[in-house]
């Protein structure tokens, strides 16, 4: 079907509706409708803050694929919170592909059987064609004199940081703050007081990425945001340069970006193959050089190369490097009754 599909946002979707379709056809579409095959469409599901990158990948793909093999294809998006689309693909929304910024939420995919176990060594890098980081977003001027981690846990600074439970953008800012003092040489309890300090000074914990940079960039509220580095452009571009500088704290974490194909979804479908080239399209030169684009760091080192100035020059650490892989992490600090909600249930009372 060639209709273009439209996805509202999650956090506009009226209650209790899965999915809200806005339909843009154009008026050839009915009559090609009756005639591209399902084949032709794939649902990249996503998280909140790459709206961006796969409106230039999806079209670059296309050409490309009709250049490859002669058929056209359509491309459809799903954005929001990234555990909340995970959430959303375990519940029904047949996705083909999902292009996630936490390996968590694609373990569970495989946890429901949905892909493979494996899905890492399907792809590159363990299936991340390329990552981010997490950055300080401040005022104009830097009013607080914001600069390091320990800086978001003084009296009167607000922090904004969307919801560590179901978004990648905010679990990987609790997870870089946490990081910063183990990969110093600090312990876990000290890491804990780093992390409960600075969650004391978050006014409102938001459901994704764009929802937080909503809350600081429009509605006026808080010091600093922290933010993926890829967003920090993005921000300027639609509120304003001049209005806001970005910090890049001493040390932050490498936030992969893993990709994966839905196989019970694309079995169904019979876009398998299609599903697969998409993917692989991500790390061909033309799909890293947009991802570059984009200011998320490409893995192809001359690519990278190339658009290192548009990349903060800081220490990176990874998950596993640091903090025990993904499993580990998901079991100690965002299960129930894990470090996160025991920090937040002291906040409360």
């Amino acid at each position: 079907m060639t209709n273009k599909l439209s996805l509202i946002p999650r956090r506009a979707w009226p209650t209790g509706a899965l999915l809200a379709l806005t339909l843009a056809l154009p008026a050839w579409a009915p009559a090609q409708a009756q005639t591209q095959p399902a084949a032709d469409t794939l649902l990249n599901v996503s998280y909140d803050v790459s709206r961006e990158l796969y409106k230039e990948i999806n079209p670059a793909f296309a050409a490309a694929w009709k250049a490859k093999t002669g058929k056209s294809v359509t491309l459809n998006q799903s954005h929001g919170g990234s555990s909340k689309q995970i959430g959303s693909v375990i519940g029904g929304l047949e996705a083909d592909v999902v292009t996630m910024n936490q390996a968590t939420d694609v373990d569970m995919l495989a946890e429901k059987g949905l892909t493979p176990a494996d899905w890492r060594k399907r792809f590159p890098n363990n299936a991340a064609p390329y990552s981010s980081t997490i950055l300080f977003l401040v005022r104009k001027g830097n009013p607080k004199g914001i600069k390091d981690w320990a800086d978001l846990t003084r009296p009167g600074v607000q922090v904004i940081i969307p919801n560590p439970k179901v978004t990648g953008n905010g679990r990987y800012s609790y997870l870089a703050a946490w990081g910063s003092v183990i990969a110093k040489g600090g312990n876990e309890a000290q890491a804990k007081e780093l992390v409960s300090k600075i969650f004391a000074n978050v006014p409102v914990l938001d459901g994704g990425g764009r929802g937080a940079t909503t809350t600081f960039t429009q509605r006026g509220i808080g010091d600093v945001l922290l933010t993926f580095e890829s967003e920090a452009e993005l921000i300027e571009n639609e509120f304003g340069k001049g209005q806001f500088d970005v910090v890049a704290p001493s040390i932050s974490i490498d936030a992969e970006a893993p990709v994966a194909v839905v196989d019970k979804v694309t079995a169904k479908k019979g876009t398998a193959v299609l599903a697969k080239a998409y993917l692989d399209f991500l790390y061909t030169p033309e799909g890293q050089d947009i991802i570059a684009r984009h200011n998320f760091r490409p893995r192809d080192p001359a690519v990278l190369k190339r658009h290192e100035k548009r990349f903060a020059a800081i220490k990176l650490f990874s998950v596993d490097q640091v903090l025990g892989g993904w499993p580990k992490v998901s079991k100690t600090h965002f299960a129930d009754g894990g470090q996160y909600d025991q920090i937040i249930a002291t906040l409360k009372r």
